[in-house]
């Protein structure tokens, strides 16, 4: 039976798995029924139900993980239970992480605004452009895979190790895991650079804009609100991902170094906030996506206050029914 911490550890995972399957759920049914009203779909709009489809799917292997982790632990000893496990998570954080960089890089094309040729050729073939960005993201992939695989029977053995109260030299184990922890810097640096260079482009694009259209103040908010917006989406994407990436970094600090089950679990809360809390900001960011999200919050709420009046009605009438 799990302990009280495990137990609460399980609701909040829970919870985030609730709150991500709702955020990123709503973006996929609204984008799939544009789709089959208009059929056809946006190069934002693909972008954006690929990349909740592959939040959802990370979301469930972390649900199925944290469970694993807290009711079963004995099971990561089975090599190819943990190495399945081990690549479908890295497959859908992989994926989610490079289709949120091509969301930023697609914002950056589409508002900026630079004279200089290179940018004009470069946003006439965006479609291209983010092609060739999913293309390079799998030779990563395959490359991270590849790496990573030679890591997975350190942690295997690891685990046997701990399971059987014997030592590990730690010097050993720091080494291979700092070996590990390049691999994923290396990895993960790509993406993120690329975000961050389209932020501070944003930037200089906003910048250079409100300088040069002076006293046209319809020009000036139309385009500054443009801008503002996709940075604070892209620097959500950002700020997020540190802090997912930090988890992921933590976690396997807390279980090699500091080998403490409580302190492993409550850094692997941190893993589902990007994948769930993002999906929210990208809801608002998206025109078409919070105008959706207000309509039916305002239907519920219709709903509900319909649902009062009727039983407002009809518990009088009970009342004299009981009493006849």
């Amino acid at each position: 039976m799990p302990s009280g911490a495990e137990s609460l550890f399980l609701v909040a995972a829970m919870g985030e798995f609730i709150a991500g399957m709702l955020g990123n759920g709503f973006i996929v049914l609204v984008n799939c029924i544009d789709w089959v009203k208009s059929q056809k779909l946006s190069a934002a709009d693909c972008i954006l139900t690929s990349l909740a489809l592959s939040r959802i799917t990370l979301l469930w292997i972390s649900l199925a993980d944290s469970f694993l982790m807290v009711l079963w632990p004995h099971f990561y000893a089975i090599d190819k239970l943990a190495k399945l496990i081990g690549i479908l998570w890295i497959l859908c954080n992989h994926l989610a992480t490079w289709f949120a960089t091509c969301l930023s890089i697609f914002y950056f094309f589409k508002i900026a605004n630079f004279s200089h040729p290179c940018f004009a050729w470069l946003r006439w073939r965006i479609g291209k452009v983010l092609l060739v960005l999913l293309l390079g993201s799998l030779f990563f992939l395959s490359l991270k895979l590849v790496l990573i695989d030679s890591f997975n029977g350190f942690w295997i053995k690891v685990y046997n190790i701990h399971e059987r109260n014997s030592t590990w030299t730690p010097g050993v184990s720091e080494t291979l895991y700092l070996n590990s922890l390049i691999v994923s810097n290396f990895i993960y640096l790509i993406p993120f650079l690329l975000s961050l260079s389209s932020l501070l482009l944003l930037s200089l694009s906003l910048m250079r804009h409100t300088r040069n259209v002076g006293t046209n103040s319809s020009s000036k908010d139309f385009r500054t609100e443009a801008h503002k917006k996709a940075m604070k989406i892209v620097l959500s994407f950002l700020l997020l991902f540190i802090l997912h990436f930090s988890s992921f970094v933590l976690t396997g600090w807390c279980f090699l170094i500091v080998q403490k089950q409580h302190a492993n679990l409550a850094v692997m809360l941190t893993w589902s906030i990007f994948p769930s809390g993002h999906s929210f900001i990208l809801i608002l960011g998206n025109s078409k996506l919070r105008q959706t999200a207000l309509g039916l919050l305002w239907h519920l709420n219709c709903h509900l206050k319909k649902g009062e009046i009727l039983a407002s009605q009809t518990l009088p009438g009970l009342s004299i029914f009981q009493e006849n």
